[in-house]
């Protein structure tokens, strides 16, 4: 195992809840994050489900790699061995909603005093700016707000959240851990640090970029913005919704399951015919160049309904793959894992290690494993070891500050 490619980076973290996941990938490169708790510690722990042996997942994937520290920062004592931690780290993190520090007379200027290169990135729901940045809010409330789902309707007619994939807190973390390197490389370069903040709506917003800059681009007459030449120039739906009614590039049953079919450039879609022995359907409706999926042909989409029914989801893949033809499998969130790209490209973190089973950090360092982190902390656990390797406290000055209640 080399050098984790993030090895000497050392990071502050106030969080709570889902937030926390800004720097989970920075751990699993090797960043060192201490997570600075509360006496009452961050109440992810009994959040959400399922709860592993009494911890909740989302404790144990979001925070596993860090190290937990324990401060009153209500005490002068709290505070100063916070500003002594800024001292010899290079980012503070403030995970929930902004200003908190500040409150406490961390913010930024204070932390740049003690330490001029800090970077210091806010991350929270609705941003330190704007008409929401007080508004309480929870995690589905960014995809809400930025569009990505729409309500749907249960047998009662109530409206629901739908099964979707949350954007915002996850999008959200991976937009400020990418910000926080940036910030760092600049501060080592030049010695000066940064103030970060983000909103994780915002982020839901900015990763949904395709179907919002479409819509605003179709804003414009349709002399500057047209559809796609295939389509006659017709303006589609935004994105995956102006996949609707295509043929050659659609979803079709397998016989044992369903695959994606993606012929939507003419070189696939005759690829595809020869070999299967159906050069007639080439012939007869050999579509366009590019981008033609054949929208609306019930009678090719009946014809290619009856092929993909002949053969199993693995048959059509390796067919792909033997004639150069896009078909993909369609898994399910609990399917996905048994499949075999699946199992080549993801080595699970064990249990053993880290109290559930979870997905690694997906980027690779050619020739190395990934990085097993460390298991979720308890609430303080490393208290002691971190003041004494960070900061140099010995054990009268620990028993000290327990004694006054500024560390747990």
């Amino acid at each position: 195992m080399g050098t984790p490619l993030l090895a000497g980076v050392r990071i502050v973290e106030c969080s709570m809840l889902g937030p926390a996941a800004i720097t989970t990938a920075l751990a699993d490169l090797g960043a060192e994050v201490i997570k600075v708790e509360p006496p009452s510690g961050d109440y992810v722990r009994r959040m959400t489900w399922p709860i592993v042996e009494g911890t909740s997942l989302m404790h144990l994937h979001v925070n596993r790699g860090k190290r937990s520290v324990v401060l009153d920062l209500r005490t002068a004592d709290g505070i100063a061995i916070f500003c002594d931690l800024v001292r010899e780290s290079d980012v503070v993190v403030e995970a929930m909603r902004p200003g908190g520090l500040a409150r406490r007379g961390l913010g930024f200027d204070r932390l740049r005093a003690v330490n001029p290169r800090i970077v210091q990135c806010t991350i929270s729901g609705y941003g330190a700016t704007g008409p929401y940045r007080d508004l309480a809010s929870h995690g589905i409330a960014y995809d809400a707000w930025a569009g990505i789902f729409a309500p749907e309707i249960d047998e009662e007619g109530f409206p629901a959240i739908p099964d979707h994939v949350s954007i915002g807190i996850n999008a959200g973390p991976l937009y400020g851990a990418l910000g926080i390197l940036a910030a760092v490389i600049k501060a080592r370069a030049t010695g000066e640090g940064a103030e970060l903040e983000l909103a994780q709506s915002d982020s839901a917003a900015a990763f949904d970029w395709y179907r919002e800059e479409t819509y605003r681009a179709y804003e414009r007459p349709q002399t500057e913005v047209t559809g796609n030449a295939a389509d006659d120039y017709v303006r589609r739906e935004p994105a995956i919704a102006g996949m609707r009614g295509g043929v050659r590039y659609q979803v079709y049953a397998s016989n044992d399951g369903y695959v994606l079919f993606m012929a939507s450039e003419q070189h696939f879609w005759r690829s595809f015919c020869e070999a299967v022995g159906r050069g007639d359907l080439f012939e007869r409706w050999p579509g366009s160049e590019y981008g033609d999926h054949a929208r609306g042909n019930r009678e090719l989409q009946r014809e290619l309904t009856a092929i993909f029914g002949a053969r199993t989801t693995k048959e059509w893949v390796d067919f792909g793959v033997e004639v150069d033809v896009p078909i993909a499998p369609v898994n399910t969130p609990k399917t996905v894992a048994d499949d075999p790209q699946f199992r080549d490209r993801f080595a699970w973190f064990p249990t053993e290690a880290l109290g559930a089973e979870q997905l690694p950090f997906p980027v690779k360092v050619a020739g190395e494993k990934p990085l097993v982190p460390t298991k979720a902390p308890t609430v303080g656990e490393h208290t002691d070891a971190v003041l004494r390797e960070v900061c140099g406290y010995d054990d009268a000055r620990l028993g000290a500050l327990r004694e006054a209640g500024a560390i747990g």
